[in-house]
């Protein structure tokens, strides 16, 4: 689930910023980077949507595929309707977007399948832990694909937000017993690796193109790349779609995506990439409440602590971290290749 475009096109807009543009509001304070307080606000809220996509896939009762093509569909449609102009088709005959763009979505498909096969082949919770994984990876590989300076406060975060996820996870990992695959844990620890790689695109990508341009494809190419499985869904299992599996999806796809990522993808651009990731914590946190609503489940203890430690931690990133510094917004125009 950027965009560091000048002033000129912000969320919807068509052209790219200019670098010297980043950099001017870059160093005050003895050349420490300012950082943006709307950019933490637009992640935390896109990640408070995304929350919403589990519940309402449980709430659907409805085969992976088959949701995830739906909702995706309707996210394409939507984001269409409101930002398909002259400018999106610009975005994609600019140098070198056109294949980042379909390689971003082609990973994104991946990471998803990836999780699904692992939650099958594991648990709901070891798919969630390794696929948190990936804020790890992303602290390590961000510096050095952007040429940024290491972020000190991500380690402490880092460290209190998994804390935080393995406590909520806790009364499931405990009590998953043998439930275990060699290939849903390698599928698992692939789809972390493989979320790193598509956020580390995305923060690349919102460079030479519009927020909207790169929600747009994602959402356009997952639903063609996963249409053949959700086809054989379809045929295996003779599900038959329900007015409840419609709504979900209709929500999903508007809300929990078009709307969300297309803020997340804004607010990568203007947050340090490695802050991005471990505020995404929250939408494990978030998951659990928005259940009781959907689903009447109601968050235990565990979850209850650990999401404390998950807050703490994103407190961590917006008051001791660092802005986007004009030397990585600069070069994050050209990343090298992962």
């Amino acid at each position: 689930m950027s965009n560091a475009r000048g002033s000129s096109r912000g969320v919807t807009g068509g052209g790219a910023a200019a670098p010297t543009r980043a950099g001017s509001r870059g160093a005050s304070d003895g050349g420490r980077p300012r950082r943006d307080a709307l950019g933490y606000v637009i992640v935390l809220v896109s990640y408070l949507l995304m929350a919403g996509t589990a519940p309402l896939v449980a709430w659907a009762n409805a085969p992976e595929a088959i949701i995830l093509v739906l909702r995706m569909a309707f996210a394409a449609v939507a984001l269409g309707v409101v930002f398909l102009r002259r400018p999106m088709i610009a975005d994609w005959r600019r140098p070198g977007a056109a294949w980042r763009l379909i390689l971003m979505a082609a990973m994104s498909s991946v990471t998803l399948l990836l999780y699904f096969y692992a939650v099958l082949q594991t648990s709901v919770a070891i798919a969630i832990f390794l696929l948190f994984l990936m804020p790890v990876w992303v602290a390590l590989f961000a510096p050095r694909i952007f040429h940024s300076p290491r972020e000190p406060i991500v380690w402490p975060a880092l460290g209190l937000a998994l804390a935080g996820l393995t406590v909520i996870l806790v009364p499931d990992l405990l009590g998953e017993g043998a439930k275990l695959s060699l290939a849903g844990l390698l599928a698992a620890l692939f789809a972390g690796f493989g979320y790193t790689t598509y956020t580390v695109s995305v923060k690349g990508l919102t460079k030479i193109v519009s927020s909207s341009t790169i929600s747009m494809a994602e959402a356009a190419g997952d639903a063609l790349i996963v249409l053949p499985l959700a086809l054989w869904q379809f045929h295996s299992t003779s599900y038959r779609l329900d007015g409840r599996a419609w709504i979900a999806a209709a929500v999903m796809g508007v809300v929990c995506t078009a709307i969300a990522y297309t803020l997340w993808i804004e607010g990568t651009r203007r947050v340090r990439v490695e802050q991005v990731t471990i505020l995404g914590y929250v939408e494990p946190l978030m998951a659990p409440l928005f259940a009781i609503f959907l689903v009447g489940q109601l968050p235990g203890m565990w979850t209850v602590v650990g999401g404390a430690l998950i807050l703490g931690a994103g407190l961590l990133v917006v008051v001791f971290g660092r802005g986007e510094s004009g030397a990585s917004v600069a070069a994050a125009s050209t990343p090298e290749p992962l």
